[in-house]
């Protein structure tokens, strides 16, 4: 069977057509344009109840029925459960897959994710103290990644879900005007995760009209 993403091109739904490539799982893609409000379709908003991509449709679901799945660290979780892939079961590598799948959902995602927001505005006050605080908080993220990766290869020992998590907004750091070369660490493991080619073909699926 055939999963069905429904995703638009930002780092929430890298993250899912990634693992999706990696796990080698198929799927079709069916592209929800935020920018013209198709998240509030009523369609998706039935298995998306918060209007927010990604979401998958998955067929062939447990006990064999259809399952819808909203929010990427939950779509995560499921596609680890249903391949048994990056998704260890040992009880501490379990744990430290979701300590850092964890740490990109509560913060390594809506920390930067308001830089963006603040980078976009066009009143210099609004601006400025929005970015102050959150290009600080999203450049301390970053040391703990670094911290973190200083002594592991990826973030819970062996390739998880959660490096897909994390990876899918490390791609945006030049959007929240972040130099890896300051993080030497996090810029060794990018550079390795966008290598692979699973990675380079999740980023290569067309998550935008035309």
């Amino acid at each position: 069977m055939t999963i069905q993403l429904y995703a638009f091109d930002t780092p929430n739904g890298r993250k899912i057509s990634v693992a999706l490539e990696e796990m080698g799982l198929p799927y079709e893609v069916h592209i929800v344009d935020i920018g013209k409000g198709e998240q509030f379709d009523p369609f998706f908003a039935r298995i998306s109840p918060t209007h927010k991509i990604p979401a998958i449709i998955d067929t062939d679901g447990p006990a064999g029925e259809p399952i819808s799945v909203f929010e990427s660290g939950a779509i995560l979780i499921y596609l680890g459960e249903k391949t048994g892939l990056f998704w260890p079961r040992d009880p501490a590598a379990h744990v430290a897959v979701l300590e850092w799948l964890m740490f990109q959902m509560g913060g390594f995602g809506p920390i930067p994710g308001q830089v963006h927001h603040f980078i976009a505005l066009k009143d210099e006050d609004e601006r400025r103290y929005g970015l102050t605080r959150f290009m600080a908080e999203t450049r301390r993220l970053y040391a703990v990644m670094d911290q973190r990766l200083a002594d592991h290869e990826y973030f819970a020992g062996a390739l998880s879900i959660a490096d897909f998590a994390i990876l899918g907004w490390a791609w945006r750091h030049p959007r929240h005007k972040v130099d890896l070369a300051d993080f030497p660490h996090v810029q060794r493991w990018y550079e390795v995760m966008m290598a692979r080619p699973a990675v380079a073909r999740g980023f290569a699926v067309p998550l935008r009209h035309g």
